[in-house]
């Protein structure tokens, strides 16, 4: 699902305006990222939570050539999916 047909659903479901929901989910998706650069953790209750891990800068291997490439320090998001959720998407296979 595409952020496009997420405002789709919300929107024929609630019966609000589609400007106003994609609004309301570009706020919270922002809202999101704004806090993950503030390095804090994001907990959506029976979904999951977001969090920033890091990475330590290291010398890395590229694969085509056998040579040695330096890779540098990051910051990347890692989602844990939450214990409802993952019950959910089970039982329903």
């Amino acid at each position: 699902m595409t952020k496009s047909q997420l405002v789709d659903a919300v929107s024929d479901r609630t019966g609000h305006a589609h400007k106003a929901v994609e609004a309301a989910v570009h706020t919270v998706f922002e809202s999101m990222v704004e806090a993950l650069n503030r390095n804090e953790r994001v907990e959506v209750r029976g979904f999951g939570n977001f969090t920033i891990r890091e990475y330590k800068a290291y010398t890395g291997r590229n694969p085509k050539t056998g040579g040695k490439v330096d890779v540098s320090p990051k910051r990347m998001p890692f989602f844990k999916v939450g214990k409802e959720l993952r019950e959910r998407v089970d039982g329903e296979q």
